[in-house]
């Protein structure tokens, strides 16, 4: 049985960043942050640049979200002490299918479905990786440690898979790989290229303590608010060979307040089930679905008390009591799909929704390890807006009829502006150091 958050005003999220600087710079008990940066592949996507007769260049979204974190950096005096990126950083592939799956007998099949985004494109390589590199050199130059999940958009190869074959009667779409077909992916070294363990980003970096298959899952400390942190990003789906990586990664550093982050975990009504078309453990047996990333490594481990994903569009939350009996609190945030900065600039829409650029959002999780009960307060911010949900009037009016119009529009703005209490963090962690 899982259980909602409980959720709480953000009024006293607020009197925390006057504390938080000075607490996240000297490692006591207090407030500090951590930067979400859900699937940016919008931002960056090729298309939706000047260059490509975009209105506007949907890059400087992504810039002014990084830009925005590298200045609250706890090297400069605020409070940011970690970023965690949930996948998909860019939009397109490279090539039609990876030499490994092809190897196994897969083969790739037209979609007229996807046509889109099954693109495989050399703009990726000349446009796309550079301007994630730029943006995550930012981060760096701020010493900001970062951790990033690969998302399914970042793999070499998306297709697809032969034996699901889709439908050409739009008349007869159900939503399942059965009309649509099933899509797969496949292949790294995009992601090394720009994320692997021999980067400029992590090598030699204290913080940076593990990787696995050469940085395409990884590992990361950071000290703040009186504790060592342990964050594991791992790849989409991961195999047998990730999870067992993965605890031996915990078995090292015992005892840590411990953040996983990967792509495809919960969906938007807080399940942990895939899309299905694509649903990587049901078309490949290599792979693990999330009930299996839950039951194989989060519900044994006691030390990973929080859960980050993207790919479903959409935000949802959910904890769930660990073997232990604690919680662990797990947080959906994709804002992919949002547009009104494609409007606000000109943009048409396509089929009745604006052009999806993501329009800058991003989530802030502000923890108090000083308060009587330990809290997480999550914020949703756009340094394009330069405002937070529950502070920008039309939030509710842009985003709540395509995303979720059974909500009132307070109840859809609290969805990104919540606090958690985590009554158990000092019994399982101990009191701050």
């Amino acid at each position: 049985m899982h259980t909602r958050f409980r959720l709480a005003p953000v009024a006293a999220a607020c009197a925390l960043a006057t504390l938080a600087a000075g607490a996240a710079a000297r490692g006591e008990a207090g407030a500090f942050s951590i930067a979400v940066l859900p699937d940016t592949q919008n931002m960056i996507d090729y298309k939706h640049q000047k260059a490509s007769g975009f209105p506007i260049d949907a890059s400087a979204l992504f810039l002014g979200q990084i830009d925005w974190i590298a200045g609250r950096a706890a090297s400069k005096g605020g409070d940011v002490v970690f970023v965690a990126a949930v996948g998909d950083v860019w939009q397109h592939q490279s090539i039609g299918i990876d030499p490994a799956h092809a190897a196994r007998g897969f083969t790739a099949i037209a979609n007229p479905w996807f046509v889109h985004e099954l693109e495989a494109t050399p703009q990726t390589a000349a446009i796309e990786l550079p301007t994630a590199r730029a943006g995550y050199a930012r981060l760096a130059a701020a010493e900001i440690p970062f951790g990033v999940a690969p998302g399914n958009h970042d793999y070499d190869a998306m297709w697809s898979d032969a034996r699901y074959p889709p439908v050409s009667d739009a008349s007869r779409i159900d939503m399942t790989a059965k009309t649509l077909g099933m899509l797969h992916i496949g292949g790294l070294e995009n992601f090394r290229a720009v994320f692997g363990a021999q980067s400029a980003f992590f090598a030699g970096k204290p913080w940076y303590v593990a990787s696995h298959a050469g940085g395409t899952s990884s590992a990361q400390t950071f000290a703040a608010g009186g504790y060592t942190f342990l964050h594991v990003a791992l790849e989409m789906s991961p195999d047998d060979a990730v999870l067992a990586w993965a605890a031996s990664v915990l078995a090292a550093h015992p005892g840590l307040p411990t953040i996983v982050s990967t792509h495809d975990y919960l969906n938007a009504n807080g399940e942990r089930r895939a899309n299905p078309i694509i649903d990587l453990a049901a078309a490949d047996p290599a792979h693990n679905g999330a009930e299996d990333l839950w039951r194989e490594l989060i519900r044994p481990n006691d030390q990973i008390f929080l859960v980050l994903c993207g790919h479903h569009h959409g935000v949802a939350t959910r904890t769930d009591a660990n073997a232990a009996g604690h919680a662990v609190h797990q947080l959906l945030a994709d804002y992919q799909d949002r547009g009104q900065a494609a409007l606000d600039a000109g943009a048409l829409r396509v089929r009745g929704r604006p052009t999806p650029i993501g329009d800058g959002w991003l989530r802030l999780l502000t923890f108090d390890t000083a308060a009587e009960i330990p809290t997480l307060s999550v914020r949703t911010y756009s340094p394009h807006y330069r405002a937070y949900a529950d502070e920008l009037a039309a939030y509710a009016a842009w985003y709540k009829q395509d995303e979720d119009q059974r909500l009132g529009d307070a109840a859809f703005v609290s969805k990104d502006a919540f606090v958690v209490r985590l009554p158990d963090f000092r019994a399982r962690f101990g009191a701050a150091r």
